[in-house]
């Protein structure tokens, strides 16, 4: 029993080590400058094609979110001020989440398959025989078109789930549109929105690199690629639902300790 334990805490250990390593060979490619069209293509597939899918995201939740708050608040007459609820929740925590979670399953899913399949076809073994170095070329990319475009896909979350719930609370529950503003545009702080971009932030960075791992470390085949598919998109979702948790703690307890004056009222 000991030995199973100790043989499975290694192998976790193990792999820990291998993502640390892929990671930081990844963030090296930074600084250096990728072939002709290797951001473009990945830029737009990232970035571009997944406007739709994440606008559709944003506007269902603010509308879900305002139906499900407005009956609560209108119980204690305080209707008008479901606005507030509704844009501090999108900023703050469903924006980022959600958006990463589609983007995970859409982007990470995607880029996954992409790299699995040129490791089947040995497409990546002959980048090394070129003499480049297919984790950076193919990996640092794709690193930095999520980091960059996922926080802007966010933003547009947010936004259009923030009209989406207002326009329910417009249309549907007839809310006095003056009131509604009045007590919902101080609701969202500064730092609000700065404690999304950073989840968001940081989401993007998790899904890339989980993304890419699992794509070039897959199996050979059909049913290589299948699974690294489903393995990045897996993990991923646990990683932005881990990383949420941590970051809340983080930002929070930073959020305390700058404006201490504030804290017990937010």
């Amino acid at each position: 029993m000991l030995d199973a334990l100790a043989r499975r805490a290694a192998r976790v250990l193990d792999h820990a080590g291998e993502l640390t390593l892929f990671a930081l060979s990844v963030l090296l490619g930074v600084p250096r400058r990728a072939g002709r069209g290797s951001y473009l293509t990945v830029f737009y597939s990232v970035g571009v094609s997944s406007i739709p899918v994440v606008a559709i995201t944003g506007l269902f939740i603010g509308m879900v979110l305002a139906v499900e708050t407005y009956h609560q608040f209108y119980q204690f007459g305080l209707a008008t001020r479901v606005g507030g609820m509704i844009n501090v929740s999108m900023v703050r925590q469903l924006g980022p989440v959600l958006a990463a979670t589609m983007l995970a399953g859409r982007v990470g899913s995607a880029m996954a398959a992409e790299l699995a399949t040129m490791r089947t076809t040995e497409q990546v073994d002959a980048l090394s025989v070129l003499g480049v170095d297919p984790v950076q070329h193919l990996g640092t990319p794709r690193l930095l078109a999520c980091v960059s475009l996922i926080p802007l896909l966010t933003v547009m979350a947010d936004f259009v789930g923030i009209v989406g719930g207002a326009w329910i609370c417009y249309q549907v529950f007839h809310v006095e549109p003056h009131f509604y503003w009045n007590n919902a545009r101080d609701a969202v702080e500064n730092w609000d929105v700065a404690t999304g971009l950073i989840k968001a932030t940081v989401f993007g960075a998790a899904i890339a690199i989980l993304s890419c791992h699992r794509g070039l470390n897959s199996g050979t085949g059909a049913e290589g690629v299948g699974r690294a598919a489903t393995n990045a998109f897996v993990s991923s979702f646990v990683a932005i639902l881990v990383l949420n948790f941590f970051l809340a703690m983080l930002l929070g307890s930073l959020h305390d300790v700058l404006w201490p004056q504030t804290k017990g009222i937010l």
